[in-house]
């Protein structure tokens, strides 16, 4: 894996072990390395050209967070998200999404709508490239920045980590969604925009719930592919 847009690991002011962790969950949540994968410690040592202790050291907490698993005579692997892995991150999703969105439509402003405006233009951008990474970051980054519109740090301090597994979960079936997704997108940020709080919170229901669906239908297939009842799950 070479990526000329990753910085060169070990020149950051960060720990290398936090350094190969989120070149890790990079990888991971992009689809570098897809479930089911197998993640050797030399494998891994040789892609972010460190030694292996930080490498070590990083897929322990990376199976903390439950993008990695350890299974018998496999060792270390990717994981995919279970069916209730995905409905604990939507039951979170649907308390936060409405609020945020309810709270953005009322503090916003103009430069707030512009800014996801220029999101959703880069999304559009994205999806029609098939950049399916791209636009897989870029859907958390506008639910991150609608948490941040709404201007109640409580919302936003506990929504960084989810997101990372939202990110995950939405790229996996990026193919079928993105393209939902982004009308979606469109059709929220006309609510916030229009200033009218319930319509806001509204049109965030009914795109949470939609999202729902499409990662559980996504879930349920991966299941149902030949051998797919023993891919690791999260």
């Amino acid at each position: 894996m070479s990526d000329p847009r990753m910085p060169t690991l070990g020149a950051q002011h960060l720990p290398l072990r936090d350094q190969v962790l989120i070149a890790l969950r990079t990888a991971i949540i992009s689809g570098d390395y897809p479930p089911g994968q197998r993640l050797t410690e030399d494998r891994l040592a040789a892609d972010f050209g460190v030694s292996r202790n930080p490498v070590r050291e990083a897929l322990r907490v990376a199976e903390t967070e439950g993008f990695v698993v350890s299974l018998p005579r496999r060792g270390a692997v990717v994981a995919s998200p279970s069916p209730t892995a995905i409905s604990d991150i939507f039951a979170v999703r649907e308390r936060i999404e409405p609020l945020a969105a309810r709270l953005a439509a009322e503090r916003a402003g103009e430069e707030g709508v512009a800014g996801l405006r220029d999101m959703l233009e880069q999304a559009r951008a994205a999806t029609d490239a098939d950049d399916l990474a791209r636009v897989a970051e870029l859907n958390s980054a506008l639910h991150l920045r609608i948490l941040d519109l709404s201007g109640n740090p409580w919302l936003t301090s506990i929504a960084t980590s989810l997101y990372l597994h939202v990110q995950w979960v939405f790229r996996l079936g990026a193919a079928q969604r993105a393209p939902h997704s982004w009308r979606e997108h469109i059709v929220l940020v006309d609510a916030i925009e229009s200033g009218d709080p319930d319509e806001a919170e509204r049109c965030a229901l009914t795109h949470v719930a939609a999202a729902s669906r499409a990662a559980h239908t996504q879930a349920e297939e991966g299941e149902s592919e030949p051998g797919g009842d023993q891919r690791p799950h999260a």
